[in-house]
């Protein structure tokens, strides 16, 4: 009996002390941007180290945080959306945020400086996330046209290697809508099932490993001079719900929900699934070369 009650006892202690602790938490970041970088970037860089901040602050330590700016120029006036997935690398990761960031936006000699405030839930990570690797591609599926510039007309590919088994998810943010790129439109999974140490060319009926006649094969393009788009990449070792999504009768246009449905499914996904991990891609798109 006594060594039964010990073994129980040590079971507990195990739980607690890899149980990962969820905080709400609110930091304020100032950042001095280059003269060379615009107010929209500044936001994005402050936004983004203000959340590092707040990790920083509660966790004891400083983690990465991915965040992308949607920038929409329509007559004349700039539309801005900010949003955020959190990418994590050891020891925290930002979930959900609470409320819209704040800004503080001011110039000191030709420079742009911004004051960020931000408040939200984060996580402890106590495990190191699965390192997986993502790039786009443009114009090929071929590694060696990785890259994250691209001109209105461009197709768009994504390289993906994973060192475990598990399920993929990919969304394109642009403008106030996600649209999902894997699985395909046709496809009826919930995610798109990945074999360990196997490359993968998505969007290209030239290199892939199922049926061609599933596939989707995509073009970047640009009304405004220059946009922001984001590329969301979910991974799990096991399978997850997907969110709910729209589908419009014209096939060249992907499956798609609001950008805070989205959000908020993704905040949920996470704090129910430890295991998955996300990642975002940021892309320019030019309207033109010039």
């Amino acid at each position: 009996m006594k060594r039964q009650f010990l073994l129980i006892l040590s079971l507990l202690q195990i739980m607690i002390g890899y149980s990962q602790r969820v905080a709400k938490v609110s930091a304020t970041y100032t950042y001095y941007a280059p003269e060379t970088m615009s107010v929209e970037e500044a936001k994005r860089v402050a936004l983004d180290r203000a959340k590092i901040q707040a990790i920083a602050d509660e966790f004891g330590t400083i983690v990465s945080q991915s965040t992308s700016t949607i920038v929409s120029n329509k007559n004349g006036e700039t539309d801005s959306h900010f949003f955020s997935v959190g990418g994590s690398d050891v020891k925290g990761e930002w979930i959900e945020s609470l409320v819209d960031p704040k800004y503080n936006i001011s110039f000191d000699d030709r420079c742009v400086v911004v004051t960020c405030e931000v408040q939200g839930l984060i996580r402890e990570v106590l495990d190191h996330k699965i390192e997986f690797e993502a790039m786009p591609l443009k114009n090929a599926p071929n590694i060696n046209y990785a890259t994250t510039e691209f001109i209105n007309g461009d197709d768009l590919y994504l390289y993906f290697k994973s060192p475990v088994s598990g399920y993929l998810s990919v969304f394109l943010i642009s403008d106030k809508n996600v649209f999902c790129l894997l699985p395909y439109r046709k496809d009826t999974e919930n995610a798109f099932r990945i074999t360990a140490d196997t490359e993968y060319f998505f969007f290209s009926k030239e290199k892939t490993s199922i049926d061609k006649k599933l596939v989707d094969e995509y073009t970047l393009s640009s009304y405004n001079s220059k946009e922001f788009n984001d590329i969301i990449i979910i991974f799990s070792p096991s399978m997850f719900h997907k969110s709910n999504l729209k589908k419009e009768k014209e096939e060249s246009i992907p499956k798609y929900t609001t950008l805070n449905q989205f959000n908020n499914w993704l905040s949920k996904l996470r704090l129910k699934n430890n295991n998955i991990t996300v990642s975002q891609i940021s892309l320019t798109i030019k309207k033109n070369e010039s």
